[in-house]
């Protein structure tokens, strides 16, 4: 069976970046420049261009050739990818070469390397396939993607013969002025026979810079009668990133793809233009996201939801039928039926069980809340284990922090926290428990008890028929 490396280009410095960060780590959409390469070389497999290839082809884990700051990015993405080190920036073919001693260890030997670009993170699987299929499917020797385009600027030109093949590929600085009056560009993927590759490259000689480019290949195997291939595709989906200007337009198109992709699965967006939503993010058929939402992370939002207007939500857990209004959820785990605000927040840690229902201006830290639990207003929950039915009443907080450390307070099912009570860490309120409005607890209390008081002291047992003594606020 054949085998194919794709081979990830990814050592330049990114000066134009201005920044400490190696440029291949900043992030588009909530995913790292490279990610979004890595991704779609992943999905070859799954996409339709390959699908007559699946018994006849198998692939291996990228190489990514690292230069500067390669330390950093090889921790970011780990065992996801091989890596080879470009060890002097002498120009992309130098860049490809450096990969030969990884590519060759493969088992089974590639036959066949693609190449891209990390710093294209528009690119998409499905261009990726059929540049595969195409150079597979006509047993080229290279095999590349051109686009189509009426502002050129500095894409080198395609340029070929009489009778359509291609000769030679002619970067800006060397064309000739009718060379630049051509409207076919280079997209910088490129399919190669391995054993040509490596040997073509090592004998590849040095530009009037004083580097090697990988797209002199061209000429060469043109001068040589080599069968070269081309597949034509959107300009749009090679496009380098190499400032922040060009950082922010990708943003737009990769973020307007990633709403599409949730509106064709059912999920309605009623203003794609103040919408904000991460790569990463799951949502369920149904869901309604309105004006002015950013959903970032790997969260994942169920069915039948109603998110926003106004939302903030990171690294979150939803399921399904929740209703989340003008809040702020981080890190946090929502069952079904629950919800939020307006104007409250999740911070990290806060599990809201089945049905809870927290109300304005409320927030939950490092806390589980059972099902069916009423949070109202200007209530705070901080590293607290609450039951299920409790009324936490408005203004209710727990003070969970000494000056030195933080302590848990756990209430037991259907107990009812009056008005503006304070629970004072370590403390522990029992099932069917109450106290009263402004209670300040400091001392546990026991099942079906009412307590009342600066601190609080017990005022009555009750029958659990009872109805409550000192009602809470909603």
């Amino acid at each position: 069976m054949n085998t194919y490396a794709t081979v990830v280009l990814a050592a330049g410095k990114g000066t134009r970046m201005r920044s400490t960060l190696p440029k291949m780590l900043h992030q588009l959409a909530g995913i790292p420049l490279l990610g979004h390469v890595l991704t779609a070389v992943e999905a070859i497999p799954s996409t339709s261009a390959f699908a007559s290839l699946h018994e006849s082809l198998t692939s291996h884990r990228p190489v990514v050739v690292l230069g500067h700051e390669g330390e950093q990015i090889a921790a970011a993405f780990g065992e996801r990818c091989l890596y080879a080190v470009q060890q002097e920036q002498l120009g992309t073919g130098h860049a490809l070469l450096a990969a030969q001693v990884t590519v060759d260890a493969l088992q089974p030997v590639p036959e066949t390397v693609l190449v891209c670009y990390g710093d294209t993170p528009l690119v998409r699987s499905e261009i990726l396939a059929s540049v595969l299929t195409e150079h597979l499917s006509t047993q080229a020797t290279i095999t590349f993607l051109t686009a189509q385009t009426e502002l050129p600027s500095d894409y080198g030109r395609i340029v070929r013969d009489s009778h359509g093949q291609v000769r030679e590929i002619v970067e800006v600085k060397r064309a000739t002025p009718e060379q630049l009056e051509i409207r076919e560009v280079n997209s910088g993927v490129y399919c190669f026979q391995r054993a040509w590759l490596w040997s073509t490259l090592q004998a590849l000689p040095r530009n009037a810079s004083g580097e090697y480019y990988l797209t002199d290949l061209i000429a060469i195997a043109g001068a040589q009668e080599r069968r070269i291939a081309t597949v034509q595709g959107e300009l749009e989906e090679t496009i380098g990133i190499n400032n922040r200007v060009q950082l922010a337009e990708a943003e737009q198109i990769v973020r307007q793809r990633v709403l599409e992709k949730h509106m064709y699965a059912g999920v309605t967006i009623q203003d794609p233009a103040n919408t904000y939503i991460d790569a990463d993010v799951q949502i369920g058929s149904d869901t309604v996201i309105l004006p002015g939402t950013v959903i970032t992370g790997k969260t994942t939002i169920g069915s039948w939801c109603r998110i926003g207007p106004g939302t903030t939500i990171d690294q979150t857990l939803i399921g399904d039928r929740c209703i989340i209004r003008n809040s702020a959820l981080e890190e946090a785990i929502l069952e079904d039926e629950v919800r939020v605000g307006p104007f409250s927040h999740c911070r990290p840690g806060a599990y809201l069980a089945r049905g809870v229902r927290m109300g304005n201006f409320a927030e939950v830290k490092n806390s589980y809340v059972g099902a069916e639990t009423d949070m109202h207003h200007f209530s705070y929950l901080g590293d607290a284990t609450v039951g299920e039915h409790v009324n936490f009443a408005a203004g209710s907080i727990t003070s969970n922090f000494d000056g030195k450390q933080k302590h848990r307070t756990t209430i037991g099912n259907r107990a009812f926290i009056g008005c503006d009570t304070t629970l004072v860490a370590p403390v522990t309120v029992g099932e069917d428990a109450y106290t009263g409005a402004g209670a300040v607890v400091t001392k546990d209390v026991p099942p079906a008890t009412v307590v009342v008081g600066v601190p609080a002291k017990v005022l009555r047992k009750r029958e659990l028929e009872d109805t409550p003594a000192i009602q809470g606020g909603e």
